[in-house]
């Protein structure tokens, strides 16, 4: 029979549609062409490009400059230093939710997370602030000691450790659920063979949690060298650097050769990302192999007598870590001048009236933050939805690959991808300027293209937990185009979309590392204000406008967990 039943259903539909599905895909071409690879094509081509032509010399000249092996050498001490931190802090605590029976788990793992959930720069000043000569720390040991002074957080050590209690969540979600999902019954036989707990968990627990073990690592390795925020913060004043603080110090330097020696810099930073996403990537397929074992709730060990002292401790390190160095910060926020001393005489509101109703560049920089959110979680939010609809219930190689382009901003460290962005849209084409750049456009279109796979990633996760056949009921029930969507997936898919939505938004209000290379007046955003607040040496305004910032987190977050608790009405067709 010459005709087949796709060719009779190809009869019935009308030309207009096959020409507008041929549009659409010409369009999402162009798109991710335009937004996402012509930036990495422009950063590859300036690190080459000479006067004379295409050559390594940019290479050659900075390899050549004993900074750059400084650098390197800074940047492997702190990244390597800081993982192997996050390492063992998100081993033990993974280790203790997943196998023994503390007390208040729920919130034991948000607390966990609230380390990560704070932006870099936020945690880095509250330790500064608490660490500091006239800090909270410095004001318990005069108590013992009056010459004694606390640990410095502008040194090595300072920048090694706020990075690896700022990574160390994501080691933890990526190991506490493997952990979970191993077979006790291992891990009984071995104890019956006569080896002990450690032994067991040597040659047992270690090995077979090594694949979740390895991805968080390399991706708080990852979140290292992406790091800029601590190492800005806390290296720049004492001349310690690091690849993402190098290229930033090379790039508002200016000179003749700025650009091309920041571009050649920036491809070797982004070399070792990508080599550090593709070995994360592996980890996380070896993770998926073991994701069909059940998990496995119920604690494998009774901490008996000592639960209340090991869930104490932990909760006492954890506020530690966190709140008690936030309440340095507000602490220091508040007194008339920084270097007094503790005094309830030297606290005043001033600073806060100051940034929201006296500096209106600040009040300039939480508006243009809180657009930029906004925006780019309305424009991710429908385009992130939109792909991963496709990528889940239209499968091919152009929704497998447009994946993939699209999380290449994220993967790349955000000091080379905003240099991509500032390469690419001072001149799209030879000859043209279209004025994007050194204006509010150029951050919102980075934003975009650098947070829309949270959104993207989020989505799919969603409609991989709603079965087809809702959607088929729909249809059978008439409930078709826009009625589907609007009675039937979005009610399902809300609580999902809401969780990636709430992150694009939450990343993009807090974010740095992008913004500090492409803003211009009138375009700061809040990072970079506390970032200039605190170069400058007025501490005790970034650490209010930081305040400020932790409150409005909060705040997201408990509007969140309202939202996600709200039942969506279901209304019948």
């Amino acid at each position: 029979m010459k005709g087949s039943g796709l060719e009779i259903k190809s009869n019935l539909l009308p030309s207009s549609f096959f020409a507008g599905k041929k549009l659409f895909s010409l369009l999402g071409i162009v798109f991710l062409i335009v937004f996402f690879l012509i930036p990495i094509g422009k950063l590859l081509y300036l690190s080459v490009q000479v006067k004379t032509g295409l050559s390594l010399a940019n290479y050659m000249e900075i390899l050549q400059q004993a900074r750059t092996w400084k650098s390197l050498k800074d940047t492997f001490l702190i990244v390597s230093g800081s993982t192997l931190l996050s390492v063992f802090l998100g081993v033990a605590t993974a280790w203790l939710m997943a196998y023994t029976d503390l007390l208040h788990k729920k919130l034991l793992h948000l607390m966990l997370l609230l380390s990560f959930i704070l932006p870099s720069y936020v945690l880095t000043l509250s330790w500064s602030s608490f660490m500091g000569t006239q800090g909270l720390m410095a004001y318990v040991l005069h108590l013992f000691n009056p010459v004694a002074k606390p640990w410095s957080m502008y040194s090595y050590g300072g920048i090694i450790f706020i990075m690896g209690i700022h990574h160390f969540p994501l080691v933890y979600m990526l190991t506490v659920d493997v952990l979970k999902k191993i077979p006790r019954d291992l891990e009984w036989a071995s104890r019956a063979s006569g080896a002990g707990k450690l032994k067991t968990f040597a040659l047992i627990t270690l090995p077979m949690a090594l694949p979740g073990l390895a991805s968080g690592g390399l991706l708080a390795f990852l979140a290292g060298l992406d790091n800029f925020g601590i190492p800005a913060f806390l290296g720049i004043p004492v001349n310690i650097s690091v690849l993402s603080t190098l290229i930033y110090e090379e790039i508002i330097g200016f000179g003749p050769t700025a650009f091309a020696r920041g571009a050649s810099l920036a491809v070797i930073l982004g070399v070792f990302a990508v080599m550090g996403t593709l070995l994360q990537w592996l980890s996380v397929r070896k993770i998926k192999a073991i994701d069909t074992m059940q998990v496995d709730e119920n604690p494998r060990y009774n901490l008996g007598h000592f639960r209340k002292w090991v869930s104490a401790l932990l909760w006492t390190s954890l506020i530690l870590v966190t709140v008690v160095p936030l309440l340095s910060m507000v602490v220091t926020s508040m007194k008339k001048a920084y270097g007094l001393p503790f005094k309830l005489s030297n606290l005043t509101f001033s600073h806060y009236r100051y940034i929201l109703l006296e500096n209106p560049k600040v009040w300039t920089s939480i508006q243009n933050s809180l657009t930029l959110s906004f925006t780019t979680l309305a424009v991710c939010l429908i385009l992130g939805t939109m792909l991963a609809y496709l990528r889940v219930r239209r499968p091919s190689w152009f929704t497998k690959t447009a994946e993939i382009i699209i999380g290449i901003p994220f993967a790349l460290p955000g000091i080379v991808f905003g240099l991509s962005m500032i390469f690419t849209w001072m001149e799209p084409i030879p000859g043209w300027n279209p004025g994007i750049y050194g204006s509010i456009r150029i951050l919102f279109i980075a934003y975009i293209c650098r947070f829309l796979i949270l959104q993207v990633r989020a989505s799919i996760t969603a409609f991989m937990q709603i079965d087809v056949s809702m959607e088929e009921a729909a249809h059978i029930f008439g409930a078709n185009g826009w009625r589907k969507w609007i009675f039937v997936l979005l009610p399902l898919l809300l609580p999902g979309m809401l969780s990636g939505a709430f992150l694009v938004f939450l990343t993009a209000l807090t974010e740095l590392t992008v913004s500090a290379l492409l803003w211009s007046s009138g375009s700061q955003t809040i990072g970079v204000t506390i970032f200039n607040f605190e170069q400058a040496g007025d501490t005790v305004y970034s650490t209010a406008l930081s305040s400020l910032i932790v409150v409005l987190i909060v705040a997201g977050m408990g509007a969140l967990h309202i939202l996600q608790k709200v039942p969506v009405p279901m209304k019948s067709q």
